[in-house]
């Protein structure tokens, strides 16, 4: 999964999700993996970005639009309805776009491309969020999940607002994520930062997982690496796990 289309078509259908997750469900329900947020400000948060990226989308802006100006009218009691109805536009403005169309980014790719890619990824992220939340055991596509891990590591040395990430540097040393399903990463510290790249190598930590889900999520701290089989350097790996939260 590598195309605007295509990022744009799974956005919908992880919203449905998310809005099936939430529906009837009391809004004070904790959300165990935001830690202080409840059910009601995690729709709030993922249908206010929907809304965001759909205006800056839709104009093409070449400068960042403040999030509480986005036309919103407020989740109310109905946390699916209000969700599920910023699925429609956003898509309608991805799709409108160029995807080589320039346009404001806080990452690396300022495309309007950027924004399909992203906003699938948080939707998905959030959809577990709301899963774990309401007792249900999160499965993510296995393709969108490969993106998920590549698109986290792309994005993660333009999120500025984490000083920790400064620290993501070193001599050399390799951080290896695998998976049972063939696909893997290795994460290399270098003293200007890191590099990442699809490899099986193994690294100076070694994680397995059985998905590339499931790395996703433990990329995202939606999961713990004590739930993984780990080899190696295992302080390295909470090292890189406490400095890459974003």
């Amino acid at each position: 999964m590598n195309t605007h289309t295509a990022h744009t078509a799974a956005i919908a259908p992880e919203v449905t999700r998310m809005a099936r997750a939430v529906q009837d469900r009391d809004p004070a329900t904790p959300v165990p993996s935001c830690p202080g947020w409840d059910l009601a400000r995690l729709v709030a948060h993922t249908g206010n970005v929907h809304r965001w990226a759909t205006a800056m989308v839709r104009d093409l802006t070449q400068k960042r639009y403040e999030r509480d100006d986005a036309d919103l009218t407020g989740a109310g009691d109905d946390l699916a309805g209000w969700l599920a109805a910023g699925a429609g536009p956003l898509t309608e403005a991805l799709l409108a776009a160029d995807p080589d169309a320039p346009m404001w980014a806080w990452g690396g790719d300022r495309h309007a491309r950027f924004w399909s890619r992203r906003q699938l990824h948080e939707t998905v992220i959030h959809r577990v969020d709301a899963e774990l939340a309401a007792g249900i055991a999160p499965v993510i596509d296995e393709a969108v999940a490969a993106d998920g891990v590549d698109e986290f590591l792309d994005v993660l040395p333009y999120a500025r607002w984490r000083p920790a990430l400064a620290e993501l540097k070193g001599g050399g040393e390799t951080i290896s994520w695998q998976t049972d399903t063939g696909l893997a990463w290795l994460i290399t510290l270098t003293p200007d930062g890191f590099r990442h790249e699809r490899s099986a190598a193994p690294g100076d930590v070694t994680v397995r997982t059985a998905t590339a889900g499931d790395l996703m999520l433990l990329a995202w701290r939606r999961r713990d690496h004590q739930d993984y089989a780990v080899d190696g350097d295992v302080k390295l790996l909470q090292w890189w796990i406490e400095r890459s939260a974003i």
